[in-house]
């Protein structure tokens, strides 16, 4: 009990100087609780959607494998209307009644102007049924009574401002339907940003599906008293062979609806959890230093408490119970914070498009829990080596000054294996760097990074003594004694420093590393793009949904005035059969034989041109290599939906590329003769060549011919390479915004050791002052302390990301981006915002220091 009240004692007695580790600890564990809760808010969501809109039983095309993706043809995959009678019949069924349902859509106002989310929700059109009335009601107008009605939910009317009697036109894989608003449905339910909107069924059948006598389901509903599991044995019995169908109850659609977001939203969560390890890794660093500060600082008292006969168990326990109880204060105060994050997420979302609802707020009991137990368990493990050397105090410190000598044969030791760590990090990185197999060089990377990490921290105080040196002779001698004084006072303590050092190292050498793949990723992409592609233009759905390109836009692409030539591109799916009998699914790529021209393929041996002839086709030399295929031999290919054709290997390509990689080329005129016009592939994209110095022109015919179908883009080959850099910097500003929870956290450390380094040099500030030092160069001297540690672990981090992502990139040479590109604007960027960051940490523990009383800075008592 005496232990627990002295614990509690000077728990209190120093709660300022804990304020900004608990505070870490608030921080680290509110994104995890804040991430948790949002992702589990947006699964109830969904979930309370799918179970909604899902009828007793569903009756919808049984499908296989990638077929489930979005169709290539633009038409969803249909069940014939005569089934809908048939389950009628079943025994049990109250009602069934034909769905049909196409996110192949894109909705427009009459300016052209896209009505879709713009969260990545899709469109969604199709007809209006009983069972529709399950998640929505009509709260204005009326529903759909022929082609010239539509119907929409009430979030996109008010998203973009349409009202009753408004014409939309509704691009579709059969044409385009003109029709004015007739009736707003309003959601039950929180809908999470989908556009819907309904067509009378005829007009949804002949339309979306492209044939009278199809639906895309069956909505069956079951009569009172009926279980669902026994009327989908009635239904099946019903409709005979089922062979065609996949038969599933209410709970099993909105299972299965549930499992395909699952994987998006475990992507999101363990992507943010990742970031709230790092920032409760940086956050351990700020942990250890505190409680090693206040035990220096309290090392008369500790010795005192040994004297009266506290034994070393009872000095350990007492320091870490002071850690449980920061530990506990840090994490009910971030589980709360982490509840207020998640709505503010959720508001962002709302901002962006996805409409989620704070009435579906969900805190499972499991999250303050994680929160509890990990903001403790981090905090009392981080205090655990303070607390041993606390507890290693003897009676004698009593008659000590503050602070403990430090431990030369344990610094030794350190800087043994710090060395020795990083050793071999660096061979690994190296090693990396000369794998021939990405899988074998990403093994040796993630442990190379790993050991690095590792051995930097270890050995921080060594490079402190040694790195800080160096600042201090550009950075800090030409403050004449203030800036020597600060040197000393940053090697007054280098374990001190290099913890707190490195805890800014960890966030700035993920930001180093990311920066160069990323820059190497653009750079590569761009020498590839100058390289293979010979197209002025490419034609390409907007925002990369893969959409293909309706017949009708791609028509308006051909009409299009100045250019040269237009190359349509498609995916067909088929069963290939090499000569040596092994059969692979795969994809033919089935282009005009301008392709050729537009993206440049080295063969390794015939003629690419012949590819593009009757019967022919290429296939990459990985594809040849695997299964002894040559110039000259006939692979059996069975096209999906299709018949079966011999095509003769014309040409066989090299696949040391990044642009149609492994791709096996044919005549689009190929393609139709085995596969029906209404199963052919739309083009998945398009290409141009301008007619000689018309370039402009051609590019400002494209975008009018465009100016219909928002859901298109027009780009030349600078309008791409921009393309791809704002891409991929956009990926990079998200992970560094989330990078910055672990630098706000390692900033933190720095004030704090500023802080707890005033206290602890109380005395010695009243004597400096009192022998002429004045308070304007007692702040200078903390700002430059400060300015160097910053810079110290800035340079560390700096470094040490350049080797990671110089070692990544690689191995992303094997992948074919074999450009590397350090992008030094960014680095120095950084490394410049670094000092500022040193100089804002010092702001308060400067203030404080300069209003010390100097009588009472010289009368405290070590």
């Amino acid at each position: 009990m005496t232990v627990w009240k002295t614990s509690r004692r000077n728990f209190f007695a120093h709660k300022g100087r804990m304020a900004l580790s608990a505070v870490a600890v608030l921080l680290s564990v509110a994104f995890v609780c804040g991430t948790l809760v949002f992702t589990d808010t947006m699964s109830t969501t969904f979930d309370k959607l799918f179970a909604v809109t899902a009828a007793d039983v569903t009756v919808s095309p049984k499908t296989s494998g990638d077929d489930d993706r979005l169709p290539e043809n633009g038409r969803p995959v249909t069940i014939p209307a005569s089934a809908v009678g048939k389950a009628a019949k079943a025994t049990g069924a109250k009602s069934a009644e034909g769905a049909v349902s196409s996110m192949s859509v894109t909705v427009v106002d009459s300016h052209d102007k896209n009505m879709g989310s713009t969260s990545g929700a899709p469109t969604i059109a199709g007809n209006w049924t009983r069972n529709d009335l399950r998640s929505m009601e009509i709260t204005s107008g009326h529903g759909p009574r022929g082609p010239t009605e539509v119907m929409i939910d009430a979030d996109t009317a008010e998203k973009h401002h349409l009202k009753l009697g408004d014409e939309l036109r509704t691009i579709t894989a059969n044409g385009d339907i003109r029709a004015r608003i007739s009736g707003i449905a309003t959601f039950k339910v929180t809908n999470p940003g989908a556009a819907v909107v309904y067509f009378d069924t005829a007009t949804a059948q002949t339309k979306l599906l492209g044939r009278p006598d199809v639906f895309s389901l069956i909505s069956v509903t079951a009569e009172a008293g009926v279980a669902d599991e026994q009327l989908k044995k009635n239904v099946a019995t019903a409709l005979g062979d089922t062979s065609a169908y996949k038969l599933q109850t209410q709970k099993q659609a909105a299972a299965a609806n549930k499992d395909s977001m699952g994987s998006f939203l475990d992507v999101m969560k363990y992507a943010m959890l990742g970031f709230a390890g790092i920032a409760l890794l940086v956050g351990i660093f700020l942990i250890v230093n505190t409680f090693s500060m206040l035990v220096a600082q309290r090392t008369r008292e500790i010795g005192l408490m040994r004297a009266i006969g506290s034994s070393r168990k009872q000095v350990n326990r007492s320091v870490l119970i002071e850690a449980l109880f920061l530990g506990v204060v840090g994490s009910l105060l971030g589980v709360g914070a982490g509840v207020g994050l998640a709505v503010g997420l959720m508001k962002l979302m709302g901002a962006m498009g996805m409409e989620l609802s704070t009435g579906d707020l969900t805190v499972a009991w499991t999250t303050p829990v994680v929160g509890l137990v990990l903001g403790i368990v981090v905090t009392v493990v981080a205090a655990y080596f303070p607390a041993r050397r606390a507890g290693k105090i003897s009676p004698m410190a009593a008659l000590r000054e503050a602070g403990t000598p430090a431990d030369g044969r344990a610094g030794r030791v350190r800087a043994a294996i710090g060395l020795v760590l990083t050793l071999c990090g660096g061979a690994a990185l190296l090693a990396a760097t000369r794998a021939d197999k990405s899988s074998e060089g990403s093994l040796l990377l993630g442990v190379g990074v790993l050991l690095t990490l590792i051995g930097f921290i270890v050995i921080g105080p060594l490079l402190a003594g040694l790195v800080v040196r160096v600042l201090s002779a550009v950075m800090l001698r030409m403050f004449g004694p203030v800036g020597r004084l600060a040197e000393r006072n940053a090697l007054r303590n280098p374990r001190r420093t290099g913890a707190t050092g490195a805890a800014l190292m960890v966030g700035l050498a993920l930001v180093a590393c990311l920066s160069v793949v990323g820059s190497s990723m653009v750079a590569s992409a761009t020498e590839e793009l100058d390289k293979s592609v010979g197209a002025d233009f490419i034609i390409q759905p907007a925002g990369g949904d893969g959409a293909p390109i309706v017949d009708q836009a791609a028509k308006a692409v051909e009409a299009a005035g100045d250019i040269e030539h237009v190359t349509s591109y498609k995916s067909v799916s088929a069963s290939l059969t090499a000569p040596d009998g092994t059969t692979t699914k795969d994809a033919l790529v089935a282009a005009d034989p301008t392709y050729k021209d537009d993206v440049r393929r080295e063969t390794v041996s015939g003629d690419l041109s012949e590819a593009y002839g009757k019967d022919a086709m290429s296939v990459g030399d990985t594809y040849a290599t695997e299964h002894h295929v040559k110039v000259g031999d006939r692979i059996t290919v069975a096209f999906k939906g299709g018949e079966t054709a011999k095509l003769k290997v014309a040409a066989i390509t090299s696949d040391d590329v990044n642009i149609d990689k492994g791709a096996m080329y044919t005549n689009i005129t190929t393609a139709a003769r085995y596969v029906p016009a209404d199963t052919l592939p739309q083009n998945m994209i398009m290409f141009a060549k301008a007619a000689d110095g018309k370039e402009k022109e051609a590019y400002a015919g494209l975008k009018s011919a465009l100016a219909k179908y928002p859901q298109y883009e027009v780009k030349n080959q600078a309008d791409f390479k921009q393309q791809l850099k704002d891409q991929i910097g956009q990926l990079l500003n998200i992970v560094y915004g989330l990078l910055a929870l672990a630098i706000i956290v390692a900033v933190l450390g720095v004030v704090n050791t500023l802080a707890l380094s005033v206290v602890e040099r109380t005395r010695e500030i009243g004597l400096m002052r009192a022998i002429g030092l004045s308070r304007r160069q007692l702040r200078r001297m903390i700002r430059l302390e400060s300015v160097v540690i910053a810079v110290f672990g800035a340079l560390l981090g700096l470094g040490l990301g350049m080797g990671w992502g110089t070692a990544a990139q690689k191995l992303l040479a094997l992948e074919g981006l074999g450009v590397l590109e350090i992008p030094w604007p960014t680095i120095l960027t950084v490394f410049v915002a670094s000092a500022f960051v040193g100089l804002f940490a010092a702001l308060v523990p400067a203030f404080r220091a300069g209003r010390m009383n100097v009588l009472n800075a010289i009368a405290t008592d070590g």
